[in-house]
């Protein structure tokens, strides 16, 4: 796996969800069972603010060849991965997603995944 495909996933990824929660938050909130409304659509919106600026961040890192600005990245890239699978995991448990919050799970885990093999399994980052 190279480090320039997996910051373009996950771009992609946080772009497309974050655009959705930005502009259609009722919509992407009720796929996985979350009932809307006016405080859980703005903080919905919020998150979708903040996975456009992850998304970007990683689109416009993807080309980034000084190392220890790569392991930076990948490091940072990873703790939030291990947070979002967590937190993901517990809401779909508890009742809070329905069964769909497992895509949530899953892309947290494929992302975790790229990145961990990119920090431990990978000599060079570039």
């Amino acid at each position: 796996m190279k480090y320039s495909n997996l910051l373009v996933v996950n771009a992609v990824v946080a772009l497309l969800y974050g655009i959705g929660l930005v502009l259609l938050p009722s919509t992407v909130l009720s796929l996985y069972g979350v009932t809307p409304g006016p405080a859980v659509n703005l903080a919905s919106q919020l998150f979708g603010v903040e996975l456009i600026h992850v998304g970007l961040i990683c689109w416009f890192a993807r080309n980034v060849s000084d190392s220890p600005a790569q392991r930076a990245i990948i490091m940072a890239s990873l703790i939030g991965q291990v947070i979002g699978l967590v937190v993901s995991v517990m809401g779909t448990l508890s009742g809070v997603f329905n069964v769909v919050g497992w895509s949530a799970v899953a892309i947290y885990l494929v992302l975790l995944l790229g990145y961990a093999y990119l920090q431990f399994m990978k000599p060079s980052h570039s």
